[in-house]
């Protein structure tokens, strides 16, 4: 039986030994309160807050509560200035883009409204660009620990680079890690990748049988304001236009072009396949409606007890944004986001407030964070790992919270990022305390990980994970939990009827949180740091 001694801290009081449960923990997590968790969602989820849109009334709002809220949990000012905040610059724009393809001088037809979506991350408010040629680079992935190189070196400078969704197909878990997903899958990775090679436009095929996204959710996604880190900030490189192509579309090209769209992507399985030049052309005009804004990150830390280990820190990050209100729509327009992810934030914020209020800290420091920009690529986290208030190097762990689960206790534990760092031990020892069985089986085999604030800790060399409660609910008939997700992320997922629900059963979001709370103590009093596994794709930094 594994037990866990809370050095100095409480004495034999502090043993903590599976099946303990919560009255075994020490105060402050014993007293997390389901009832508070609620009454920060109902306040974070209500139409006053407009669906905490970057750049808006609702951020100010949405920030000032959680800065109000770790104040009165006792938390101290996680930016070194003595602020809670921490300025994300960014640059917002809603694009339009009119293609024009060409094959051998003759015009082939597009329309935005049925065969590709494109926005521009540029800040500029006009842009025509020149014609360039049509470049098939495969998935577009550069690994070398699987000895995968689809660019082969082939210069895609100026060219517009066309790319295959998701990567290699592999049941070999060595390969690609077999089904579940890898980073190297994501447009963020690719789009990455291809404009670190100069490319002028990337695009991505977007096949219906390979994702569960239609083409209808891009098309609405790319109307909508897009966010992107202050490029005058980063200096980071970035293409004129990025967007998607209809499967069938790339068909008609490639047969316009005389290339076989299928041959082209049973090539790019194979280690051997090398870029290919089509004779055909693509030229971009858009159009920007640009404005320069500055988010926020909410920082609050609690100061390690141990001064030799107290410039080390643990973190803990949820994100505050959502999708605000869309004024299209009739009736109700907030998107309140209740579950995702008001719910994270509440918990991360009852989780603050836990190790606060313990008699004596934990050996490192913990630090909190209800992050920026979570939708549009992670912005907030990303600017935090570029701009750490503590060094990358002493980081021993993110651990994220995103939704919530609000139906009650389960038997089991999950993590999306499983199997990527050491970190599953000690959710599983964790969950072992509450008589729970962390889980191996993810949503997505994976890919949430990778649309999530973790994804930007793990590319900064910092073990991740993005735990949640599993399926198996207590006291609930077999199948109660897939059919609550299920229903979920259809009815709910990203729509205004995202509110609070009052069949809620808050049980299981205290039990999570309690199970948080102590995987991160357990982290924060290690001897050593959590790594990354091996065959994961990402790795401490020097």
């Amino acid at each position: 039986m594994k037990t866990l001694l809370l050095v100095g801290l409480w004495g034999s009081a502090g043993m903590l030994a599976a099946g303990g449960g919560v009255d075994a923990l020490p105060p402050g997590p014993k007293d997390i309160s389901g009832a508070q968790i609620l009454s920060h969602i109902k306040t974070l989820a209500s139409d006053e807050f407009e669906g905490r849109s970057p750049g808006s009334r609702s951020e100010q709002l949405a920030v000032k509560y959680i800065v109000e809220q770790f104040k009165r949990g006792g938390l101290k000012p996680g930016n070194p200035d003595g602020t809670f905040i921490q300025d994300v610059p960014l640059i917002g724009s809603t694009s339009r883009v009119k293609a024009t393809f060409e094959i051998k001088s003759v015009a082939f037809p597009v329309s935005a409204a049925n065969d590709y979506v494109a926005r521009s991350p540029r800040s500029q408010a006009d842009i025509i660009g020149s014609k360039s040629t049509i470049v098939f680079a495969g998935y577009g992935i550069v690994a070398p620990e699987f000895d995968w190189d689809d660019f082969k070196n082939v210069d895609v400078a100026g060219r517009t680079v066309v790319l295959l969704d998701g990567e290699p197909t592999s049941s070999d878990d060595a390969f690609f890690r077999g089904e579940t997903k890898t980073y190297y899958g994501t447009q963020a990775s690719k789009l990455a990748d291809a404009a670190s090679r100069g490319a002028a436009a990337v695009f991505i095929v977007h096949d219906p049988a390979a994702t569960v996204w239609s083409f209808a959710n891009l098309q609405a996604s790319f109307q909508k304001e897009a966010f992107e880190l202050d490029s005058r900030k980063t200096g980071r490189s970035q293409p004129t236009v990025y967007g998607w192509l209809t499967l069938e579309t790339w068909r008609r090209l490639c047969e316009a072009a005389h290339q076989n769209a299928a041959y082209l992507a049973a090539n790019a399985e194979s280690k051997t396949f090398s870029p290919i030049s089509l004779s055909a052309t693509a030229r971009f005009v858009v159009h920007n409606n640009v404005r320069r804004i500055v988010s926020h990150n909410v920082v609050a830390q609690v100061t390690g007890a141990d001064p030799a280990r107290r410039g080390e820190v643990v973190i803990y990050t949820a994100p505050w944004v959502h999708q605000g209100r869309d004024v299209t729509l009739r009736g109700d327009q907030s998107h309140n986001g209740a579950i995702d992810n008001a719910a994270g934030v509440a918990q991360l914020l009852e989780i603050a407030r836990a190790f606060a209020a313990c008699p004596t800290p934990p050996r490192r420091s913990m630090l909190f964070i209800a992050t920026a920009a979570d939708g549009q690529s992670c912005l907030g986290a990303r600017y935090y790992t570029e701009h750490p208030f503590f060094p990358l190097s002493r980081t021993l762990a993110d651990i994220n919270l995103d939704s919530s689960n609000l139906w009650g206790r389960t038997q089991d534990v999950i993590n999306l990022g499983s199997g990527l760092t050491s970190l599953d031990e000690v959710l599983a020892e964790a969950a072992a305390t509450q008589q729970r069985k962390f889980s191996p089986f993810t949503f997505d085999h994976g890919s949430d990980f990778f649309l999530s604030d973790p994804v930007e800790f793990a590319k900064a060399g910092i073990p991740s994970v993005f735990p949640s409660a599993g399926s198996k609910y207590r006291d609930k008939p077999a199948g109660y939990g897939d059919r609550k997700w299920t229903e979920y992320r259809a009815k709910y997922h990203h729509q205004v009827a995202d509110e609070v629900q009052p069949d809620w059963d808050m049980s299981g979001a205290v039990e999570d949180a309690q199970w948080l709370w102590l995987t991160g103590f357990k982290v924060a009093q290690a001897d050593s740091f959590p790594d990354w596994k091996k065959g994961s794709g990402f790795s401490r930094k020097p």
